[in-house]
């Protein structure tokens, strides 16, 4: 016992408690530092040189109804126009206009959002720790990434499974119609237990039916081949005297549920990324009382909400949504930014935006709509449709896709310069 109370000391455990405290304490402080509402940084200062209140509030107004009627007729003019032939989805018109505004959502999320989360979480007037040593702007870009991955993921096999089901049903009641016709006509089918053969099947596929002397084709496979295989086209190849009663196409429309249960679940993960940094921006632009900051944002958010909408309507589009679904899907994108910029003017008396508090929730959702635009800008816009057999089959609207890709994320990010 004596041993064991000599040996403690060297231990230094009695020191763990006052560490554990001091720690506690520490960290305490910290998070009340984090949670404060105070003013801090010269931001305000500068602002407070073109602070105007009642032009700011006209400006906001303006701002509310331009930014809405740009949402509404991005959003709108691919969900109205679905049935004219130059804005249909598979339109070329559509597939360009389509890339162009993947280029402006992936320049929002990088020159953007990204940017601005990375200046509010490192900014000075958060404690050192933990903010100032740790990059959680990128961290938190790369789980929202990451966790847009896996909500993508399990989306897509949620919906594959519905369909299968909803054709597995659909196959089961034509099966049972068919049975019902080919018992009220006749039909026998007998199975030879040596050749395998239906009765009164002949050789070469030749098929006799009690009553009726029917031939069915045996071999007649549509397949795509060069130049073809690109333009959808088919060739047919017979073999033999007598026609096959089954054929294979294969076009751009394989697939075309498989597409269809992707864009289901892009769409709704695009707009679940937009309407979270839709928020930010318009209780930002709300709380302000600058003129000076309100003016270049008007135009900059009025450009982005416009090719922002006519990515998701596009999506939702192609998504094939019932009236309702889409109407509800549009309404909530296009009414999301001016909500914000409403409820950012009805806070702004009390709302601190140079608060270590406001910095953090900024910042942390800003990085976190960062993750998920640049995901679903690259993966599910860029990469779905730019490493397609369509666009790699058509050189002219290679160049073109190519160019108003390049042309949106260019003319996005130098609205940095204002906004």
């Amino acid at each position: 016992m004596l041993f064991i109370e000599d040996f403690l000391p060297f231990l230094r455990l009695e020191g763990i408690g006052e560490k554990t405290r001091i720690f506690s304490d520490f960290f305490l402080q910290n998070l009340s530092l984090s949670m404060s509402n105070a003013s801090c940084g010269s931001g305000t200062a500068e602002l407070e040189v073109c602070r105007d209140e009642s032009v700011a509030f006209i400006l906001k107004m303006v701002a509310i109804a331009t930014i809405l009627t740009a949402g509404v007729a991005g959003v709108g003019i691919p969900l109205v126009g679905k049935n004219r032939r130059f804005l249909r989805p598979d339109s070329n018109i559509f597939f360009t206009a389509k890339a162009f505004a993947a280029g402006v959502i992936l320049a929002t999320g990088f020159v953007h959002m990204l940017p601005d989360a990375m200046s509010a979480l490192t900014n000075t007037c958060l404690p050192t720790f933990p903010w100032l040593e740790f990059p959680f702007s990128g961290f938190f870009a790369m789980m929202a990434a990451l966790a847009t991955l896996l909500v993508d993921f399990v989306g897509t096999q949620y919906y594959e499974r519905k369909q299968e089901k909803q054709r597995a049903g659909q196959l089961a009641r034509v099966d049972s119609v068919n049975s019902v016709s080919s018992a009220d006509s006749g039909i026998v089918e007998v199975m030879d237990r040596n050749g395998g053969k239906v009765f009164g099947e002949e050789e070469g596929g030749s098929m006799h039916i009690v009553g009726i002397h029917a031939h069915a084709a045996h071999h007649r496979h549509s397949h795509p081949h060069g130049k073809d295989a690109c333009e959808g086209n088919v060739v047919e190849h017979s073999h033999g005297s007598h026609l096959h009663s089954h054929s294979h196409s294969h076009g751009f429309r394989d697939g075309d549920e498989e597409g269809s249960v992707r864009h289901v679940v892009v769409s709704q993960v695009l707009e679940l990324g937009i309407v979270s940094h839709s928020i930010i921006i318009g209780l930002s632009l709300g709380v302000s009382q600058s003129p000076c900051t309100i003016r270049p944002l008007i135009a900059a958010l009025s450009f982005h909400q416009f090719f922002e909408g006519f990515a998701l309507g596009g999506c939702i589009s192609q998504a094939q949504f019932k009236t309702l679904h889409a109407s509800l899907m549009a309404c909530c994108f296009a009414l999301t930014t001016p909500a914000g910029i409403a409820i950012g003017t009805g806070i702004s008396s009390f709302y601190n935006s140079n608060s270590p508090r406001a910095l953090i929730i900024e910042g942390t959702l800003d990085s976190i709509s960062a993750g998920i635009l640049v995901y679903m800008a690259l993966v599910d816009l860029i990469a779905a449709d730019f490493l397609s057999k369509r666009i790699s089959c058509n050189v002219r609207l290679q160049v073109v896709s190519y160019f108003t890709l390049f042309l949106g994320a260019g003319l996005m990010s130098l609205l940095a310069i204002w906004a």
